[in-house]
């Protein structure tokens, strides 16, 4: 069962993140961070591998894509905040770049 990150846990999974540009969600416990991309079909093709992850790992990104921009917010709505599987896909999102 998915569980919210801990105090414990919470630093070594997302410190590494914070450091490729994610941040947290001001007043909810959800990450984000804005991808740009060249033109519309690099961002459209981006979101494409990155939602085929995401069905594999049932676990689903708010995302919003304005042209070249997708702007992504992670957080686990089961437990209602941020867990292993919102650094999984993080760091799965950067890799797909």
């Amino acid at each position: 069962m998915t569980e919210r990150l801990s105090d414990v846990t919470r630093g070594p999974l997302l410190d590494p993140l914070f450091k490729t540009g994610w941040t947290m969600v001001e007043g909810r416990d959800a990450i984000t961070k804005t991808f740009i991309f060249a033109n519309f079909v690099d961002a459209f093709g981006w979101m494409t591998r990155v939602a085929i992850w995401s069905e594999k790992w049932d676990h689903h990104p708010e995302w919003r894509n304005v042209y070249r921009t997708v702007e992504v917010v992670l957080t686990t709505h089961d437990v209602e905040g941020i867990s292993a599987l919102d650094a999984k896909l993080a760091r799965k999102m950067d890799s797909l770049i």
